[in-house]
């Protein structure tokens, strides 16, 4: 095939997908769905389903509360699917639409190395390590450069921060604008901030947040951190099934919003020690196999033996090899060591 010739078939696939466009419905409010009157909406909404959007993730099971049949949820459901095009399509589609996938810079050119440019959009990145590791430093960082136009790495856009530690501080919201000459007043603006007091609340926020991100422009979630109240709420191995239930269903509820709203999603983790493990590494992140599969790409930060350096490991990832960079926490926030550190640090071994 010519250069024209295949120049010509992108032109016609650009009408084709322009007509597409015309004839397929597309709904902006819940109340536009067939079949959802006033009463369905409202009902809808407190649910958690603010948005068309939201609606296209949600299952007929999910939407049994409302008091419709299965039939009749199953029909709205696909509604908003047709809205927002889910469907079959083939691989070199896909691969089309992976180039709406972006990626934000988490301001250390090494750890975007290893993570292929940065966090992913429409997944779930978890950093897991022990306190003091760096964890919530990366997560203020992000919401910083999120905020950034996409030649610097940035989205764009706003970042929602729920916070279950009770860890953000905006003092280093400041210190982190100041450094990348950003305004500190605008940069706080752009981050909708909330403390969750339970995991029911933690759980609540998410699920009503698909109105906030829309209205917001929200590119970046972040929960820090996923597991503190789970793991504070359900003791003993008599709740561990309950627990991983709850945790199972909060983490599908952030993926969804991250897919219907190509934003990035971020989880920090924390761990525990394994005691009888003699060889290896003998942190764990908490969570088990429940947050290990819905985890796409999963970062375990540790400490170096002394001063601002930390260990950044790439334990899991669809597609990416494992790797370890260092970098470090200053501060001016989440920066890249130098040569002359890195030589230090090997004489200091």
């Amino acid at each position: 095939m010519t250069e024209a010739e295949d120049v010509e078939n992108q032109k016609v696939k650009q009408e084709e997908s322009k007509e597409a466009d015309t004839t397929k419905p597309k709904y902006e409010f819940i109340e536009d769905l067939p079949g959802v009157g006033p009463a369905t909406a409202q009902k809808l909404r407190e649910l958690g389903y603010h948005t068309v959007e939201s609606l296209a993730m949600a299952t007929s099971r999910e939407l049994e509360p409302v008091g419709v049949s299965e039939k009749k949820a199953f029909q709205i459901i696909e509604a908003a699917r047709s809205s927002i095009g889910i469907s079959f399509i083939r691989a070199d589609e896909l691969f089309k639409m992976r180039k709406n996938v972006l990626r934000l810079s988490t301001g250390s050119k090494a750890l975007n190395t290893i993570l292929d440019g940065g966090i992913e959009t429409q997944t779930i990145t978890e950093f897991y390590g022990e306190y003091g590791s760096g964890k919530s430093q990366i997560c203020h960082q992000l919401c910083v450069n999120v905020q950034l136009p996409p030649e610097r790495g940035g989205l764009n856009g706003a970042a929602l921060y729920v916070d279950s530690e009770n860890t953000f501080r905006l003092e280093r919201i400041v210190q982190m604008s100041k450094f990348l000459g950003l305004d500190p007043e605008t940069v706080v603006k752009n981050i909708i901030y909330a403390e969750a007091y339970t995991s029911d609340h933690q759980m609540f926020l998410l699920e009503n947040a698909d109105e906030i991100i829309k209205a917001n422009n929200i590119k970046l979630i972040i929960v820090d951190s996923l597991t503190a109240h789970f793991r504070s709420e359900y003791l003993g191995r008599e709740m561990l099934a309950s627990r991983q239930q709850k945790l199972n269903k909060h983490m599908h509820k952030l993926i969804a919003l991250a897919r219907a709203f190509n934003a990035a999603a971020v989880v920090t983790n924390q761990v525990m020690a394994k005691p009888d493990q003699f060889f290896g590494d003998a942190i764990h992140p908490i969570g088990g196999n429940i947050v290990g599969h819905t985890s796409h790409t999963r970062i375990y930060l540790r400490r170096a033996s002394h001063g601002p350096i930390r260990i950044a490991r790439l334990v899991s990832s669809p597609y990416l090899p494992e790797g370890e960079e260092i970098l470090k926490v200053t501060e001016n926030g989440i920066e890249d060591v130098s040569e002359e550190e890195k030589a230090t640090k090997s004489r200091g071994r």
